[in-house]
């Protein structure tokens, strides 16, 4: 694998944004396996389809100055400042499964070669014992898919469990009243290594190669990069004072299901948001209800043979149907 190097040691951390387009940037440029780490100010970062309102304590987090990103990948909301490292991987491998399973055993590989009792858990988790250290989300792009997550060296547990609120469905389907009662950190089991020493020890084991980026890659990534700073990316679609209640789906992920019905009972539009992990366009499975009434019947026969698992990773066709009935 290579590593792909900013040549920005010591220099200020730039904005998450920044490095979600370098990730982008090297999987529509570059072939090959790549790797990189980064870290930055106080950020809450949440997933392409997640509703910010429901995910993020927005007042708490304008109060502290912490920034809010959304990212192009599915999954669920996380925290990040300067103790908790960002890991970036591109690759070629293009299914879900086999390119979560396969990345994040190797990063548990990588932190049982310091000792660590770490394995790789669930669709896309990352443990230390029974708690986790990394979670991981997924992007797709024809022929190219990105893998992108926490590693929690360190960090602020007060600010990280004050900026995220996740539902009562997330934490109950995992058996934990907090966010602070399932995660760790690798200080905690490894309280004399240096953030310096840990980077340069995952950056060895995981690469065996370095491509520095030049003047001209930088540039094409701060171009790359606009569109995350936008209201209209950042905020997108919010519910309002209308009131969804979330819904789970094992293994799956967490759901919001926001649907209108015209005056005859059959639907006008419905949008799914969450923490799932999306592969395919979204719209192009949605717009097959539009006009469908909420029935097992009838919803099952708008999907017919649409592949539902080909857009939304691991859902099957029978489960999206007891999703849409109210």
């Amino acid at each position: 694998m290579i590593y792909a190097d900013l040549r920005e040691e010591g220099m200020p951390p730039r904005p998450l944004p920044f490095y979600l387009a370098m990730e982008e940037h090297l999987a529509r440029n570059r072939e090959g396996e790549y790797f990189f780490m980064w870290q930055v100010s106080p950020t809450v970062i949440f997933g392409r389809n997640q509703v910010i309102d429901a995910e993020v304590n927005l007042d708490y987090c304008r109060r502290e100055g912490i920034r809010t990103y959304r990212r192009k990948s599915g999954g669920g909301c996380v925290f990040a400042d300067m103790n908790n490292i960002m890991f970036s991987h591109v690759t070629s491998s293009e299914n879900v499964t086999t390119t979560f399973s396969g990345y994040t055993r190797k990063v548990a590989e990588m932190l049982r070669s310091l000792g660590l009792d770490a394995s790789a858990s669930g669709r896309n988790d990352v443990m230390i014992g029974d708690r986790k250290v990394s979670g991981n989300a997924f992007y797709h792009i024809p022929g190219r898919s990105i893998v992108h997550g926490t590693m929690l060296f360190d960090t602020d547990m007060g600010k990280m469990t004050n900026a995220l609120t996740p539902s009562r469905v997330k934490l109950g389907a995992k058996g934990v009243a907090s966010v602070r009662s399932r995660i760790t950190t690798v200080r905690e089991h490894l309280p004399s290594l240096s953030i310096g020493e840990f980077k340069r020890a995952a950056r060895d084991f995981m690469c065996d190669s370095v491509e520095a980026l030049s003047p001209a890659d930088i540039e094409e990534i701060n171009r790359i990069a606009t569109p995350y700073f936008t209201d209209e990316w950042i905020y997108g679609r919010r519910y309002g004072n209308r009131p969804v209640a979330p819904r789970r789906v094992e293994g799956v992920g967490e759901f919001f299901v926001d649907m209108e019905r015209g005056s005859d009972g059959r639907i006008a539009s419905v949008n799914l948001s969450g923490d799932f992990f999306l592969t395919g366009e979204l719209d192009a499975l949605l717009h097959r209800f539009t006009g469908a009434f909420p029935t097992e019947e009838s919803l099952e026969a708008a999907i017919g043979d649409f592949p539902v698992s080909d857009v939304i990773a691991g859902l099957s066709p029978r489960a999206l149907v007891k999703l849409l009935i109210p």
